[in-house]
């Protein structure tokens, strides 16, 4: 079965006309040499940290989830099934403890956020120690002081943007190293080497690599957050990319990814885990999106 890349949701034209249209002056849309198209967001961009990137990841057609012979796959990876995802918009990296400074000092929406709340300190590094209230909280921020609804991803936007046209374990290929990841490497997968057990985390750029969608540290580093509850399994799940919040188990939310404290199953790219939404920890982080502009969903003439 061939699974493709809606490609033309991309071309030049378009995205021209939307950043005439859709978004302030002050905001520029560009090209880098690891993404296609995107913008940096204008309230997160200051001195040497990073800025917030938002990577426009095109519309297409993937198999969610792990085939029965992946190796360490669980039965809460299946069954696999086809999700067609629309373009939207994601963050190159996980928000930053710089980021996240910006955020709390913004008005509150619903509920106060600490200033500094991470364990391993670094402007550059993923903010870590914030629960899934925390980082809706931030996407409400951020909703409220610019003209886009930022919002945490979907599981399947999530994994579709991981994989990146890729139906491997990792978007590596069959196997994980430390020299791409951050994550327990003293343990191994497949047939990968053992390696570096940094146990702490590593700034979001510090390995100067992105997958084909130009998004980097999606395996390893922190744990990302999603929208969704925890089903026990994609029977009956969503088909359109959308949150699965219909049934479940709503006090769970799942995280994707994998973090510098698991093991490289913990980082295969269908790999998912139940947490409460109120949890801490320094291994638990996230990454936002907004959605695409209706003109980019439309078919080219």
């Amino acid at each position: 079965m061939f699974y493709a890349l809606d490609t033309t949701s991309l071309n030049d034209p378009q995205i021209q006309a939307l950043q005439r249209s859709l978004f302030p002056s002050a905001l520029t849309l560009r090209r880098t040499p690891r993404t296609a198209h995107g913008f940096v967001e204008p309230l997160l961009v200051g001195g040497d940290a990073l800025p917030l990137h938002m990577v426009l990841v095109p519309g297409g057609t993937f198999l969610m989830g792990s085939s029965d012979d992946e190796p360490e796959r669980k039965e809460d990876e299946g069954p696999q099934h086809e999700v067609t995802v629309p373009p939207f918009f994601m963050g190159r990296y996980p928000v930053t403890q710089a980021q996240w400074r910006v955020v709390a000092a913004m008005s509150q929406v619903k509920r106060e956020l600490h200033p500094d709340p991470s364990r391993f300190k670094g402007d550059n590094r993923p903010v870590e120690q914030v629960s899934w209230y925390d980082a809706v909280e931030v996407c409400a921020r951020l909703s409220a002081h610019t003209s886009r609804q930022y919002r945490l991803p979907s599981e399947a936007e999530w994994e579709y943007a991981c994989r990146a046209g890729t139906i491997t374990p990792f978007y590596f290929g069959n196997t994980l190293t430390t020299e791409v990841a951050n994550y327990k490497g003293n343990s191994t997968y497949a047939d990968g080497p053992e390696g570096e057990y940094r146990a702490e985390t590593t700034p979001v750029d510090h390995f100067g690599i992105a997958n084909a969608f130009g998004l980097c540290d999606t395996h390893g580093n922190v744990n990302e957050w999603c929208q969704d509850h925890w089903h026990d399994s994609y029977a009956g799940a969503p088909t359109d990319g959308s949150a699965w919040i219909e049934g479940g188990n709503p006090d769970k939310r799942i995280l994707r990814g994998g973090s510098w404290y698991d093991l490289p199953r913990y980082c295969q790219s269908a790999h998912r885990y139940p947490y409460v939404p109120d949890y801490l920890s320094y291994f638990l982080g996230f990454r936002v999106v907004c959605s695409a502009p209706r003109a980019l969903h439309l078919p080219t003439g």
